[in-house]
């Protein structure tokens, strides 16, 4: 007679063939075994040690890198039960790299999750061969004789990644080349800096693990990231980036040996240029009520002026002056004061040395230097006329915008624009440029400009609700203004599907606004008036020309005299008081 099995040992039965075909097995309480290049999530109490095990090592295998990723918290991954100082790495993306020796088959780590909640992270183990490259095998700087992390620190300017040395392949059990011989081999190595960009504004959880374990090793980090910079022998092993806050990316660092044609691959690192712990301007807080409200207000101005600002020409030279008195004041005041940066993707203000004022009060003081601006702006029209002075005003917003957009492409991380000279000087052509065309054509570039500028201010307001690239066409040559540093950085963003559809919406209500004014002011004066030479000239007219009414008007100071003594005098009576003489 058969002996059937019960239910729940046909499913025990069923889980250990379902995780043996995966390479892995089950997790226990304070254990887990890992498998050669499988990937596997762990659960890491909160202080507890996990004790990680990886057996039936090939003999061909020369050394192990672990590397292992959680999302906010950092976990500590150790040779040793205990950890100390030059046998672990404590990391949100933490790595270590073990050689074997002759005979060995298995290794064990240690990680430790402390002072936090239980972590739910992803690690794998990658093998590699005599030939192939060791990352960090020529550390110098850190504790660990061999580091293969990538380390990683940002600002709110630029996220910069620093790698140690790699040292050549060699067999299991020698001896490793000098890493301090002059020309030895280890410098014909290169490195490859990858980016991989996740979802704009996705700073989930779910999202950062499934997507590191796409560019976790060197096959996957070729296929879906891309290469930004290449390290040659004598080139500092450090990179900039230009660091967009809630924007996640993946960064990643190939060794590459040219002569065994062989590669190695640093620990990745994620950084998404903010906070979790934070509870003001952290990740969780971008995009505050007030800078919706102070962007959604300037988005619909923009959008007005963008199809009627040439028709009402102060109310354009207002919108103009506005935006370039808050520029002028970010620049100034940031270069002279100490800085306290707002996240929000909003203007950079400065206190003068004292505690960070809420972000309300921040986004006011830039909107009154703005309104200052503005009338500043349209009074000088409306006193001296001089429309060429005006439309110069515009013109260096549209060459300003248009210099930012050409150096947002690829052209700003050629290699030649990172001299400040070069840069700056490139730069302020193209700015100076289009007012020169403007003095030709003024009422053409009045109107283009408005549909430019204008359409793209209804982008910035469309950022503070969904997360865009096309914020930082501007923001980034001001922080490179403000910021000497911020010229080693590259200038590579997060170009997704939602900055396309953006930039062709930009596209559609430039071309559109500026069509509609053309159209519509084909046949009427090309500027209007200044309404103080108007009145210059009425009261010239009515000084010569005896048979206006207006002529014999008392001029302004006397009608006021007697309206004062108006006042103050008894009213005598209109009607007849004395007695008739019949």
């Amino acid at each position: 007679m058969k002996r059937r099995l019960k239910m729940p040992q046909l499913w025990k039965a069923f889980s250990f063939l379902l995780v043996m075909c995966n390479g892995v097995v089950a997790q226990t309480a304070n254990r887990v075994v890992f498998s050669l290049g499988t990937f596997q999530n762990v659960t890491v109490p909160g202080n507890t040690t996990v004790e990680v095990q990886v057996s039936g090592i090939p003999v061909e295998v020369t050394y192990l890198t672990f590397q292992f990723h959680t999302w906010r918290h950092n976990i500590t991954l150790s040779y040793t039960e205990v950890p100390a100082l030059g046998s672990s790495h404590t990391a949100t993306d933490a790595g270590l790299l073990s050689l074997m020796l002759r005979s060995q088959t298995s290794l064990t780590w240690y990680l430790l999750a402390s002072d936090s909640p239980p972590l739910t992270a992803v690690g794998v183990v990658l093998p590699y061969h005599g030939g192939d490259p060791v990352p960090g095998g020529c550390n110098l700087e850190s504790g660990l004789n061999f580091d293969p992390s990538i380390h990683l620190r940002y600002t709110v300017f630029e996220t910069t990644i620093t790698v140690a040395a790699a040292n050549v392949g060699y067999a299991r059990g020698a001896s490793p080349p000098s890493c301090n011989a002059t020309g030895g081999p280890q410098t014909r190595l290169e490195y490859d800096v990858y980016q991989y960009f996740l979802r704009e504004g996705d700073l989930s959880e779910e999202t950062l693990l499934s997507h590191i374990q796409k560019v976790a090793d060197v096959g996957g980090v070729t296929a879906h990231g891309t290469k930004v910079k290449t390290w040659v022998p004598g080139d500092e092993l450090t990179a900039s980036f230009g660091s967009a806050p809630g924007q996640g990316v993946i960064y990643s660092v190939v060794v590459r040996d040219p002569v065994l044609n062989t590669s190695a691959l640093y620990v990745p690192v994620h950084s998404y240029a903010c906070s979790f712990s934070s509870a003001l301007d952290g990740c969780m807080t971008l995009g505050k009520i007030s800078t919706k409200v102070f962007f959604t207000v300037v988005g619909l101005a923009g959008l007005c002026v963008c199809f009627f600002g040439h028709r009402f020409f102060k109310c354009e030279l207002f919108w103009m002056g506005l935006c370039f008195a808050a520029s002028i004041f970010y620049v100034i005041i940031t270069e002279t004061t100490t800085l306290n940066y707002d996240r929000e993707r909003s203007f950079i203000l400065v206190l003068w040395k004292v505690p960070p004022s809420p972000p309300a009060v921040r986004l006011a003081l830039t909107s009154l230097m703005g309104l200052v601006g503005g009338v500043l702006l349209v009074m000088s029209w409306w006193r001296c006329g001089s429309i060429l002075c005006c439309v110069g005003v515009v013109g260096l917003l549209l060459g300003f915008l248009l210099a930012a957009s050409v150096f947002f492409t690829p052209v700003g991380s050629l290699s030649v624009f990172q001299s400040d000279a070069v840069f700056w000087v490139t730069f302020g052509a193209i700015v100076l440029a289009v007012p020169l065309v403007f003095l030709r054509w003024p009422r053409e570039g009045s109107i283009v400009c408005c549909g430019v500028v204008g359409s793209y201010s209804v982008l910035l307001a469309v950022s503070t609700y969904i997360s865009t690239s096309l914020s930082y066409l501007t923001l980034d040559v001001l922080k490179r203004l403000v910021d000497g540093s911020f010229s080693r950085t590259s200038a590579t963003v997060a170009f997704q599907s939602i900055d396309y559809i953006l930039l062709t919406v930009w596209v559609v209500l430039a071309g559109g606004g500026a069509a509609l004014q053309l159209h519509r002011e084909r046949e009427r004066p090309f500027f209007p008036p200044s309404p103080y030479l108007m009145w210059q000239q009425e009261r010239e007219r009515r000084k010569t020309n005896v048979l206006d009414p207006s002529h014999h008007v008392p001029p302004l100071p006397s009608r006021l005299q007697g309206r004062l003594l108006g006042l103050i005098r008894r009213k005598e009576p209109a009607e007849e008081r004395t007695p008739l003489l019949l």
